[in-house]
């Protein structure tokens, strides 16, 4: 996809050298200038992807102080996590005074390229980000900062991007989580994880595989697979589940992955958490709603969002100075319920 380039009306009136206010009067389609230096100019500002500034332009027409504005990029609004995150950014933006621009990106590249173009064409003061699962290419992230517009990462961080960032002690909790795991009986313990790509992946089977280590257990490549969503978990765990020598637990990367493996060991005649245990990452609305309820590790996305809008409001108030990356992280807490063993 085409990169996108931040161009002001500044910017043409020095390419066509004119003034400002006659690419203004152009791009109103004012008739105080000739038809052709309209035309030039309208001709000029679409092929170099020229956007207005919509929001500045409303406030004009406004009597009310402006508002600052935060783009939020979500990777979907079902998730339990990322709406709590999106809560707390709220609230805190509008303690400070800041208003929110929230888009989803539905966990594409192309998508999320396109919501950040709109909000530079919205020209947002700052964006909180946490990228999609199949982001590859940053070129529309790096655009962001050499424009000048401050980024906070939660969640997914952008690995090749020295930028904020506010995310949860995820191998920690992960290493507590399967340390509970092996100390109430459980020694073949199954890791259903995200892509490797993504850090909160890759720090989550660390946390997993230092805690089996640490109790004198070896990981076993069978035992981890990558699934991260309740679908993909009710095809694969009756996989593990009715082999002779199955797991006795699941540890996963997030709640919906470890219910739907719930599910399938109950289908499947065994107890939980006597025959098989099952841990999740999260802490969402459902897993008390299951049954049993889910043992799993809380992510405390309120304060992820409010720690994210904290860190972003700094940085463009000159609190935080713009080239550092700030890293917060959030501590996690293991809440114990009905589907592991008791200790």
């Amino acid at each position: 996809m085409e990169e996108f380039q931040a161009l002001t009306m500044k910017d043409i009136a020095a390419q066509l050298g004119v003034s400002v206010a006659t690419v203004s009067r152009a791009l109103k389609d004012s008739h105080n200038i000739s038809k052709e230096r309209r035309e030039m100019i309208q001709k000029y500002a679409r092929e170099h992807n020229y956007y207005p500034n919509v929001i500045a332009e409303q406030l004009r027409h406004s009597r009310k102080k402006p508002s600052q504005i935060i783009g939020v990029i979500i990777p979907e609004f079902v998730h339990y996590y990322f709406s709590s995150i999106l809560k707390g950014v709220e609230e805190e933006a509008s303690r400070r005074g800041y208003r929110i621009m929230v888009a989803q990106s539905g966990e594409t590249y192309e998508r999320e390229v396109e919501i950040c173009q709109s909000f530079m064409q919205n020209k947002v003061c700052g964006i909180i980000v946490s990228q999609a699962k199949d982001t590859n290419q940053y070129g529309h992230f790096e655009k962001l900062v050499e424009n000048g517009i401050p980024l906070v990462f939660y969640d997914r961080i952008c690995p090749a991007l020295n930028a904020s960032r506010v995310v949860v002690d995820d191998y920690q909790g992960a290493f507590n989580a399967v340390s509970h795991l092996v100390e109430t009986g459980c020694r073949r313990i199954a890791f259903f994880g995200a892509p490797m790509s993504l850090e909160i992946s890759q720090n989550r089977y660390n946390g997993y595989k230092d805690a089996l280590y640490k109790h004198g257990l070896t990981p076993e490549e069978e035992l981890t697979v990558i699934c991260d969503n309740y679908e993909d978990a009710r095809k694969r765990a009756p996989e593990l589940l009715r082999a002779d020598n199955r797991p006795d637990a699941f540890f996963t990367v997030n709640d919906d992955t470890a219910i739907g493996v719930l599910y399938s060991a109950k289908e499947l005649g065994l107890r939980v958490p006597d025959d098989v245990a099952v841990c999740g990452f999260g802490n969402d609305t459902h897993a008390v709603s299951c049954d049993p309820m889910l043992t799993t590790v809380e992510q405390r996305g309120v304060d992820v969002g409010r720690e994210a809008a904290t860190v972003l409001i700094d940085t463009v108030e000159g609190v935080l100075p713009i080239d550092h990356a700030a890293k917060r992280v959030v501590k996690t807490r293991l809440i114990v319920r009905g589907t592991t063993r008791e200790a």
